[in-house]
């Protein structure tokens, strides 16, 4: 009986083991320079409407001006807002205006947000030792953008806007008209600001996913001042500010 020699056997085994790894390599190389090259939705651009879904990731804080009390007392030497991450989701509905515009609005866009304040102090409070305080006020905010959308030239599957537009604002966890029985600071319930921002369109085969980062800005007031709360005698204005990172899956319409 002949003998087989080991060098052979590894020869097999390599021919066995290398040459189906680079089979199956080609293999999904050209599946995906093939999808690639498909051009996933292609009449999409002559639907008048569609809609999407929305989920993201936001953060948050108040830009804070100092009150002429603040000026006038030295107990608290600064007052800053302080970024909090929470979640968003929503509705979006998307009219196309033309081959490069289109008009968009969110029936439904709920926001989860905290903001913080820090507060350095010359002298603690009574009972405490620290010379930093922290306060936090939750809000849960119904948001209504309105925004026009500047879109490029598709590339096969992939497509880069730029958005800017305008919102409003209703905090449904406002502690504006409640007694300061917690010591916090006070927001007003309502809020208007403007928007701007950047996408990209990537299309799949049957949906269209669209990551975005947007910057807001609150143009309102937002301060409920408090004679009684000395933290909140500190502060003259309050602006709201956001960076929202978003995904939109974007589907159906006519």
């Amino acid at each position: 009986m002949q003998k087989i020699k080991p060098g052979y056997l590894q020869y097999i085994l390599r021919y066995k083991i290398v040459l189906p790894v680079i089979v199956l390599s080609c293999f999904v190389n050209i599946v995906n320079a093939q999808l690639r090259n498909a051009y996933n939705l292609a009449d999409h651009d002559d639907k008048r409407y569609y809609f999407g879904i929305v989920l993201g990731y936001n953060t948050s804080h108040y830009n804070i001006s100092h009150s002429n009390y603040f000026l006038n007392q030295d107990s608290i030497q600064a007052v800053n807002g302080l970024n909090s991450g929470r979640i968003h989701l929503g509705i979006m509905a998307n009219l196309q205006l033309s081959k490069r515009w289109d008009l968009r609005f969110y029936p439904l866009n709920l926001i989860f947000s905290e903001k913080k304040f820090q507060y350095d102090l010359k002298y603690p409070d009574m009972g405490d030792n620290n010379l930093v305080r922290t306060q936090k006020v939750e809000s849960i905010v119904m948001s209504w953008p309105l925004q026009v959308r500047l879109k490029s030239d598709r590339i096969r599957n992939f497509r880069v806007y730029t958005l800017a537009g305008i919102k409003f604002d209703y905090d449904l966890a406002s502690n504006s008209g409640t007694t300061n029985s917690d010591n916090l600071v006070k927001v007003n319930k309502t809020d208007f600001g403007v928007e701007a921002g950047i996408g990209f369109q990537f299309f799949n085969k049957y949906v269209i996913v669209s990551p975005e980062i947007k910057v807001s800005h609150g143009l309102r007031n937002v301060h409920v001042p408090d004679p009684t709360f000395k933290y909140s005698n500190v502060i003259d204005r309050m602006n709201s500010s956001m960076i929202l990172f978003s995904l939109h899956f974007e589907g159906g319409g006519n």
